[in-house]
């Protein structure tokens, strides 16, 4: 659950005090899915790129044609920060395209976005959020930014990261147990979004009217999780590639250590555990596949009898349908049994029949190659031929 709260603050009129903003280096438009800044004298045709995008969509319905009287939607898809993304609808006048910088209503205010997706596939994306696709219900698109609208936008982005580095200082100062993630800055210069994540319910009245005499904007503090703050900081995983919840994952299920010991994993926490220190949401990706896969398999707490002793269970191989068994008297013998005949073993065990030992129904493995150390191959001699 996000918890909203926004309470207006006017700065003091005996406010003389200048806080000095460094514009960073790096490109501040790239959380907006922009390869490059926004320039307010030239053509920004080519600013918004697919390849700079989170969360990109790509529109499989771009090249059919639509049936003869069939009417077509008239809201767009706009993208803000990150993954933050809303649906407008346009006036009649207006035709828009994938990469259009516009002015959008906002509350107060107007906001600036970028339209990510138009026609037949945003209707397809309000159905699939639930969302009432009804456009006089949504809030509308004004129009295309203008020079002032972009001027000011570049001006409110790159004041972002510094301003975040202050609010950190002063919650610090504060004594607030609180960790302000990110800040986004809305189109217009007026209002600020402050994301933070907290263990437990922060009273942050006081934080909110610093903040305000500070930047002298309005001030909404949102609450998030950590597997929201991951997917907006994004990054690397284990596996080498960016964070799921960075590039594709709009919503999150919960993770259970029981999806772990279902695939036979090892319940280490540090390899176990994501950039957000919770479960890997990649755990739940094969976890109905290998419940399936282990409808057929018997019980692991039985134990199967022998003449030659009892036998533990120690591992599954899930896919090669083998199982690991080690003599309870004689745990360094293990033996790999294929499933059916531990199920019969099993079976025999309940008629009261005791096969000989487990090694007659071992499952074959090829033999390995013998091992070859290259002698010779690190001697300084060995190019003197050549």
């Amino acid at each position: 659950m996000e918890n909203l709260e926004e309470i207006p603050v006017q700065p003091s009129e005996n406010d003389s005090q200048e806080i000095k903003l460094e514009k960073p280096k790096k490109n501040s438009f790239l959380s907006r899915g922009c390869c490059e800044s926004p320039k307010m004298y030239q053509k920004n045709n080519s600013v918004f790129q697919h390849r700079c995008s989170m969360f990109d969509s790509y529109d499989w319905l771009n090249s059919i044609p639509l049936p003869p009287g069939y009417l077509s939607i008239n809201v767009v898809e706009v993208r803000f920060k990150s993954n933050r993304r809303d649906y407008f609808r346009t006036p009649p006048e207006l035709e828009l395209e994938i990469g259009d910088i516009v002015a959008v209503e906002a509350s107060p205010g107007h906001d600036i976005g970028i339209v990510n997706m138009v026609g037949e596939m945003v209707r397809f994306q309000l159905k699939k959020k639930n969302l009432d696709s009804r456009p006089e219900d949504m809030k509308k698109i004004y129009r295309r930014a203008r020079l002032t609208d972009i001027e000011k936008w570049i001006s409110a982005v790159e004041m972002e990261s510094s301003t975040m580095s202050k609010a950190r200082v002063i919650a610090e100062q504060l004594g607030l147990l609180m960790k302000i993630n990110d800040v986004e800055y809305q189109g217009d210069n007026t209002k600020a979004i402050f994301y933070y994540t907290a263990e437990d319910r922060v009273d942050f009245r006081e934080l909110i009217k610093i903040l305000a005499e500070e930047f002298k904007i309005r001030i909404e503090m949102r609450q998030i999780g950590t597997r929201q703050e991951a997917s907006r900081l994004g990054g690397i995983g284990s596996c080498g590639r960016e964070l799921c919840c960075a590039t594709w994952m709009n919503d999150f299920k919960s993770v259970t250590t029981n999806a772990a010991r279902v695939q036979q994993l090892s319940l280490n926490p540090q390899k176990l555990a994501g950039q957000c220190s919770k479960l890997k949401c990649c755990l739940n990706y094969e976890y109905e596949t290998y419940v399936d896969a282990i409808k057929g398999f018997p019980n692991t707490d039985i134990l199967l009898k022998t003449k030659q002793g009892e036998a533990a269970h120690q591992k599954t191989d899930i896919f090669q349908k083998l199982m690991w068994y080690f003599y309870v008297a004689d745990p360094s013998n293990v033996v790999a049994i294929p499933v059916d005949k531990v199920i019969m073993i099993i079976e025999e065990n309940q008629k009261g029949n005791l096969p000989e030992r487990l090694e007659d129904f071992a499952h074959v493995t090829e033999t390995k190659s013998e091992f070859d150390s290259n002698l010779g191959q690190d001697e300084l001699t060995r190019f003197d031929h050549l």
